[in-house]
């Protein structure tokens, strides 16, 4: 295939990224009090050396208690700061891919234990537990200890803790964030008629429902230095009835864009036990492509995304920007190589692997 579009170069405010390859952010549960440890620095390592064209570093929580499970990486204090330097230190030694972080809170769907262990609630009164908090005391389940709705101090309190991340992310070098409002999470939880119930100025319409997210944005696209991108990650539906609705997130979208979005990550899901999704191999991209098609910035698609050609097609027919891809990666750290060798791209490879550079595929590593 000559020229394909997936291995061509593309721009996000002043981030130049090599190709439309993008590995997603994927939590790995193997933080210690919320620091990166030696799991991150082997995990991040070998897929900085991928062939992506973004490394993205998994929910990163901007205080302990918006973590997912307790053994969730954080960036809230020095000792968080100090660790995920060094973990990046370690990546950076032998790999320039450029490095963004997501930013998040988890909201009600805190407090829980790691998948393999179950994933459920684990209450306050434990010691790996805390009470959680979220736009209403609603609890994603019904065996779920209720949240406690953030008052007026608490949305600054958090507000304010997206701003310090974002900081401690500029000073260690970090190239882009994506402030993380998808997948049921704090922000997705304002955006969602089904679990913020306020009657205040941060519920109701639509309109109400993302200022909250939007006050994060603008806070931390204020905070991140300027030519670094900032970036959503949204849900574009829940897929349940009554749920947050792409037409809504559109509206979301458009304001992101207004406001200095430099590119909008779409998913889907995540919300509410209830969700009805329809999955298949680029089950989410028509609704990338919905999005793309109202607004003027860079647009990530994901979602079982798992072959070169099905990538190649996404970006390709104008689909999406930009392609994500998660569990592909954990199953196959190289598969950008791959994808290149079958579509006829090139990619960058560390001089320690050059000689792995099959007969058949010459022109494979880019000099």
């Amino acid at each position: 295939m000559p020229n394909p579009v997936l291995f061509s170069p593309f721009r996000v405010a002043g981030l130049e990224l090599a190709n439309r390859i993008v590995i997603a952010p994927m939590c790995q549960y193997s933080a210690e009090n919320g620091c990166t440890t030696d799991w991150h620095l082997i995990h991040l390592g070998q897929l900085a050396l991928s062939g992506a064209g973004l490394l993205t570093i998994e929910a990163t929580a901007v205080v302990p208690e918006g973590r997912i499970t307790f053994a969730d990486v954080g960036l809230y204090d020095d000792a968080t700061e100090a660790a995920l330097a060094r973990t990046l230190d370690g990546v950076r030694r032998y790999s320039d891919v450029p490095i963004a972080i997501q930013l998040a809170h988890a909201g009600r769907k805190a407090s829980t234990d790691i998948p393999w262990l179950g994933g459920k609630q684990i209450p306050p009164s434990h010691y790996n537990g805390w009470q959680t908090e979220a736009p209403s005391g609603v609890a994603f389940l019904q065996e779920y200890v209720p949240p406690t709705a953030l008052d007026q101090e608490g949305l600054k309190r958090v507000r304010d803790a997206f701003v310090a991340s974002a900081k401690r992310a500029a000073s260690i070098g970090i190239d882009a964030v994506q402030i993380h409002g998808a997948h049921g999470y704090l922000l997705h939880q304002f955006l969602s008629p089904l679990s913020n119930r306020r009657t205040d100025d941060y519920g109701g319409s639509i309109e109400n429902r993302m200022r909250f997210p939007l006050e994060v944005f603008d806070a931390v696209r204020t905070a991140f230095p300027a030519g670094r991108p900032v970036t959503m990650r949204v849900s574009a539906t829940d897929w349940v009835e009554g749920g947050l609705e792409l037409a809504e997130v559109i509206v979301f979208a458009k304001e992101l864009e207004t406001r200095g979005c430099d590119a909008i990550h779409v998913s889907s899901g995540g919300l509410d036990a209830k969700q009805a999704i329809p999955v298949g191999p680029s089950y989410q991209v028509p609704l990338a492509r919905a999005i793309k098609n109202e607004i003027k910035i860079p647009v990530v698609a994901v979602g079982l995304i798992t072959e070169p050609v099905q990538a190649e097609a996404i970006v390709a027919t104008g689909d999406a920007d930009l392609v994500a891809i998660a569990r592909a990666a954990l199953y196959d750290p190289r598969w950008p190589w791959h994808a290149a060798a079958e579509l006829g791209g090139q990619v960058s490879a560390p001089p320690q692997y050059l000689r792995s550079q099959p007969s058949q595929y010459k022109n494979l590593f880019r000099p």
